[in-house]
Parts: C-alpha cells; sequence; structure tokens
C-alpha cells in the first residue's frame, strides 16, 4: 500500500501518528538481521521506501496526523542535506514530523556509506548536533570529531524550534540514555519488555543533565496492542505506542487499521 494513502487511511481512522523505517539497501553479504522481530519478514527489510520523500507525498494529503521515521539511519546521512530535507517536510507539514533515529544493525549497510560500525552512535551523534545547529541558528557552525561545519547559512528553518521532535531507538542502558539525555526527546524501545524497570535510570540520566524528566517522552515501537498491554504502558508513563502494521496489499493493511481502531483514544 502506498505511504500516502496508508496515512490518509490512519488520520480518517484516529490514529495520531505514521512511523516508515529505513534502509538505504540490503547487502547480501548482511541480509539478515540479528534478530527478526515477530511478524516482520526478511522482505520488509529488503523492500522500504525512502522514508522522507514517501512522508513527504503523506504530508500533501494529511491535515493532523504526525509523520515520523522509525528509524532514519542518521549516521548514514549527509548532515547537512539531511537538516534541510528534515527542515522542509517540517515546514511542508505544519510541523508534524519526528525524527526518530536508530544506530543500525547492519555492518555492510554501514561500511557503504563509509561509516566504521564501531562509532556509528558517535558520528550519529555529532551529526544529530550539526543539523540542531542548521534547524535553530542564522548562523550554524559545528566542529568535532566526524563533522565539521563552518559557519553556514541554511534555510528554511522547521517550524519546530529549537529542533524537530527527536526519539532514538535502541536498547536500555547508560549509554542511550546518555544520548536521549543530551540532545533527543525521548526514548523508542522496539516492543516493550522491560521499559518499566528502565523509566527510573532514563529520568535520573535527564535529572543529571539539568533537564525536566517530566517532560520525557517513552513511546514504544512495533507493538502488537492487547487491551492489557496498553494499559500497562499507560500505567508507568509511556506517552505514546506505535503499533505494527504489516506490510500487504492497501485491502490487508486496511482490515488491520480497522482492528486495531479499538484502541484508538482508550487511553
Amino acid at each position: 500500500m502506498a505511504a500516502d494513502d496508508f496515512a490518509r487511511a490512519a488520520e480518517e481512522r484516529g490514529y495520531g501518528s505514521v512511523f516508515l523505517p529505513e534502509h538505504t539497501h540490503m547487502p547480501v553479504s548482511d541480509a539478515v538481521p540479528p534478530a527478526l522481530v515477530a511478524g516482520v519478514g526478511l522482505e520488509d527489510y529488503r523492500r522500504c521506501v525512502d522514508p522522507l520523500v514517501a512522508l513527504a507525498a503523506a504530508a500533501a494529503v494529511t491535515e493532523r496526523i504526525f509523520l515520523g521515521t522509525g528509524v532514519a539511519l542518521v549516521a548514514q546521512h549527509d548532515p547537512i542535506v539531511l537538516a534541510k530535507q528534515v527542515a522542509t517536510l517540517d515546514r511542508l507539514s505544519g510541523g508534524r514530523f519526528v525524527l526518530g533515529v536508530g544506530f543500525g544493525w547492519n555492518r555492510a549497510e554501514a561500511a557503504d556509506h563509509g561509516v566504521d560500525f564501531a562509532s556509528r552512535r558517535a558520528v550519529a551523534r555529532e551529526k544529530v548536533l550539526a543539523m540542531q545547529a542548521l534547524w535553530s541558528e542564522d548562523v550554524a557552525a559545528y566542529e568535532g570529531r566526524y563533522v565539521h561545519l563552518p559557519p553556514s547559512y541554511a534555510w528554511p528553518k522547521p517550524v519546530q524550534q529549537p529542533r524537530v521532535r527527536i526519539l532514538l531507538g535502541g536498547a536500555s542502558g547508560p549509554a542511550l540514555f546518555a544520548s536521549v539525555a543530551e540532545y533527543a526527546d525521548g526514548w523508542m524501545p522496539i516492543g516493550g519488555a522491560g521499559v518499566g524497570a528502565a523509566l527510573a535510570p532514563l529520568r535520573r540520566a535527564l535529572e543529571e543533565a539539568g533537564r525536566d524528566p517530566g517532560a520525557l517522552e517513552v513511546v514504544p515501537f512495533g507493538t502488537v496492542p492487547d487491551e492489557g498491554k496498553l494499559e500497562h504502558y499507560a500505567s508507568i508513563g509511556c506517552t505514546e505506542v506505535v503499533l505494527r502494521i504489516p506490510s500487504a496489499p492497501g485491502p490487508d493493511m486496511l482490515r488491520t487499521l480497522d482492528e486495531y481502531t479499538r484502541f484508538v483514544g482508550v487511553h
């Protein structure tokens, strides 16, 4: 099903957001992820659309629904180009874009982009910080180990200021939580197992960084919903849940959207 048709259908049914994944390509030598999420097949990884182009099409046919990446592999992008793409999409959508950021699992994919896999988190961090400068400053600059941006002009600026909403994907732990505290607005764990136990150290990381833990967003991602699961997420302070919709022909995807509408607006 085309992404713009899907987003319009989701908005018509009262959903709050649509997220699309990213893989630029899938090298044959490294085509199997370390663990397949239940209900996600290898063909889903191999046949990803470009999320920014697809979400731009979705923005043109929707008015309310938030449009996000789940997740963008930022380390594999040129940050100056990506900053402009994100800012343009945020403006076209009226401030509805959400940048979900991931670090990636595919070593060969990263290598084809010139990214050392062991350094990908540090590379992604610098690229996000450089983009944040480009989004918020009339004369933007950034100097790091991996990113060198001399004082520069760059427009448009996104509607959201000082940055677009950023959610970091990844497994719980001190490194990820430090990253959320430094340059993101929330955490996007896949599935949701163990989220409750992780929230206290995540909130402490925000406090130690001088940020308000009450503003933290926690968005379990790729969830197969049931009433008890959603009640649990709401009770521990999750702010949104992204449901898993299997990739399929339009009638099948619409059938799943219709089935899940019983959960929309309940919490």
